[in-house]
């Protein structure tokens, strides 16, 4: 019985671990604002990520460098 009620909890936590990012979203308004988008080039990372995720500088320079923008 308890084997049981482990493996439905186990179930029910990585159910629940299922990332939220939607990737697809942010990357269809990038290539709005450039026609060939490039996550790979700073300025136009930072500048997607300003205007299609309502970012500001600090966290899209940073959320960018960790990405591998240069």
């Amino acid at each position: 019985m308890r084997a049981i009620i482990v493996i439905i909890l186990s179930a029910a936590a990585l159910a629940a671990c299922k990332p939220d990012n939607d990737v697809t979203g942010s990357i269809a308004c990038a290539s709005k604002l450039y026609s060939p988008y490039n996550p790979k080039d700073m300025k136009q990372c930072v500048g997607a990520c300003i205007a299609c995720d309502r970012g500001v500088t600090s966290t899209c320079s940073t959320s960018c460098m960790l990405k591998g923008a240069r």
